[in-house]
């Protein structure tokens, strides 16, 4: 096989896995009625959100390239949108497997023994824990609200979870964002009510 082939099929394999190391998103969206399909649109921070930081504005920013995509359009600076899109998102962590932390990361044994033939032998055994701590998994959630601005009347309203394994691609707030922005607006408005899967 040439080094050519033996370079794509590697490429392939990689690609492969980076798709398949994306967890799927859990979805719930509510509305009632036909609601809006395009307008002016502003997101900003939902009352209550625990975190307005350089993360919290990963996950705006995501937000509104969706409502882009769907139809809306970004209010431009000093106007008056028709709408706004409350943005919230939390991180928790739960721990995954078996804690080893507190296992000893080195143990020694020592046998010995006499054989028939009257000789002595003895062997040392060493084993070493690299295993560690294993990583927890890190729930993120992101919770939209879509309102009309003259009246404050809620139209649309969507959650979105996910879970990655700390340390992976898929669970840095970058990517999360987008996942989970995606997965929410994408086919706006949704079947009201209704819990999905999106892989």
């Amino acid at each position: 096989m040439s080094k050519r082939l033996i370079l794509a099929a590697s490429l392939a394999l990689s690609l492969s896995a980076c798709a398949t190391a994306i967890p799927p998103v859990e979805v719930t969206r509510f509305h009632i009625g036909n609601p809006a399909r395009s307008g002016t649109i502003a997101v900003e921070e939902m009352r209550g959100n625990p975190d307005v930081s350089l993360e919290f504005r990963t996950y705006a920013a995501a937000v509104a390239q969706e409502w882009q995509r769907v139809g809306f359009t970004p209010v431009s600076a000093g106007e008056t949108s028709d709408y706004v899109a409350s943005v919230a998102f939390r991180r928790s962590f739960r721990p995954s497997g078996v804690d080893r932390g507190s296992d000893r990361p080195v143990s020694v044994g020592v046998g010995g023994g006499i054989g028939s033939g009257g000789f002595s032998g003895m062997g040392v055994g060493v084993g070493i824990n690299l295993s560690g701590k294993p990583k927890d998994i890190v729930t993120t959630e992101l919770h939209v609200q879509l309102r009309r601005r003259a009246d404050s009347t809620m139209i649309w309203e969507g959650r979105a979870l996910t879970e990655a394994r700390e340390g992976t691609p898929a669970a840095q707030p970058g990517l999360a964002a987008q996942k989970l922005s995606a997965a929410l607006i994408e086919g706006y408005p949704g079947e009201s009510g209704r819990t999905i899967t999106v892989k």
